[in-house]
């Protein structure tokens, strides 16, 4: 039996706007598990539901464990106190993944395929926020073998000032770099755009429409995923049918029920659940299997750092249908400099199954030290959703 000995969080900043915070799970043998809690400007709070969670279980054993950690939309820590508990879980796998010997999808069920599809998200690494400089970004990730791209270029627009002039401005801005997007990737790419949230209904609609021309994949978090907009919600997801578009969304969604909460509701056509969030690898697992049975697609959340994109790849190769794994495309070169072991090569836009076969990511903790928890602004996902 495998007890725990300490949990600790390691913050590792990336640029000005960004920190990952990652998660070392020890053992009394001297094993490491590794997992991912990045949360822009939450820090502080997920360290403290991390040394609440390092008190409550230091000797027990991982099964016992994991067994007790759970998620929970209500929990009064919120987002926060849920990326801790996601992150525990995500180590506690690798740790059971390294003592048996396996590699993490053989602890989850059977390889579904052999490669995962994979887009790049390349909003971070486009510091030129105008069309020209979208569209560079978007021809270095397709000049690497990505054949899909997701960009949010709805920069300083909000559900209050949308309807503005000065929010219609930056709403015909974002739109100019989508159609650019479109016109330099060619009508062969997935193209996605990330609203994170920052439209009320009308706007929305109208948005989606002006983006016609884009012939889009997804239109993604137009709106909140609360209750009050559910009418809202499910009528542009018809005005998207319309146009042969997806609906996606719920990257901040809390466990399996909140997630059969909207397929329930008949809300969206692909969900997003991010690892750091929803609970760990095997929720995320779980989330993906109720999407199956709703005949709503399955798309992992992922634009963070290398932990966060392991335990996705895993879940993604075992469940039963997946849409694609979102990929941070080149916001720092630190992102490669991490593994100690290197990364997967990305092949005709997929990551292939050798890089499967591994029993867990290692970290350089050297990188980490070397660059240590800067003050950051707040993610959108605290922004939007407080």
């Amino acid at each position: 039996m495998t007890r725990i000995s300490g949990i600790r969080p390691r913050v590792f900043n990336v640029s000005d706007k960004t920190n990952w915070l990652f998660v070392s799970v020890h053992t009394e043998d001297g094993a490491v598990g590794w997992g991912e809690a990045s949360l822009n400007g939450r820090e502080p709070e997920i360290e403290a539901a991390l040394q609440r969670i390092a008190g409550e279980c230091a000797g027990l054993e991982i099964e016992a464990v994991s067994a007790r950690l759970a998620v929970d939309p209500a929990a009064p820590g919120g987002l926060a106190a849920n990326a801790a508990v996601s992150a525990v879980q995500q180590a506690l796998i690798g740790l059971q993944a390294e003592r048996e010997g396996k590699p993490v999808h053989a602890l989850l069920g059977p390889l579904a395929r052999s490669a995962v599809p994979v887009y790049a998200n390349i909003n971070r690494a486009t510091s030129v926020r105008t069309p020209a400089g979208f569209v560079a970004t978007a021809l270095r990730a397709q000049a690497r073998s990505y054949r899909g791209f997701k960009a949010a270029p709805f920069d300083g627009v909000t559900p209050a000032n949308a309807g503005t002039r000065e929010g219609q401005r930056r709403i015909a801005h974002g739109i100019d770099c989508m159609l650019a997007l479109r016109d330099a990737v060619g009508p062969a790419a997935r193209l996605m755009v990330d609203c994170h949230w920052r439209f009320d209904e009308t706007r929305a609609l109208e948005v989606l429409r002006a983006l016609a021309p884009a012939r889009l994949h997804w239109f993604e978090c137009p709106l909140p995923e609360t209750t009050p907009h559910w009418p809202a919600l499910r009528r542009i997801r018809a005005a998207a049918r319309d146009q042969d578009v997806l609906l996606a969304a719920a990257e901040t969604q809390v466990g399996v029920a909140a997630f059969q909460t909207l397929f329930d509701e008949a809300l969206y056509d692909v969900v997003m659940p991010d690892v750091k969030y929803c609970g760990g690898p095997r929720e995320m697992l779980r989330i993906a299997e109720r999407a199956a049975e709703a005949g709503v697609r399955f798309s992992p959340h992922n634009p963070t750092g290398p932990v966060c994109t392991q335990y996705s790849l895993h879940v993604a190769a075992v469940a039963r249908e997946c849409e694609g794994l979102e990929m941070q495309f080149d916001e720092s070169p630190l992102y490669a400099q991490l593994p100690a072991e290197g990364l997967p090569a990305l092949v005709d836009g997929t990551l292939a199954a050798p890089w499967l076969a591994g029993l867990g990511l290692v970290l350089d903790e050297a990188v980490i030290a070397a660059h240590p928890c800067k003050e950051v602004p707040l993610g959108i996902e605290s922004l939007a959703l407080r």
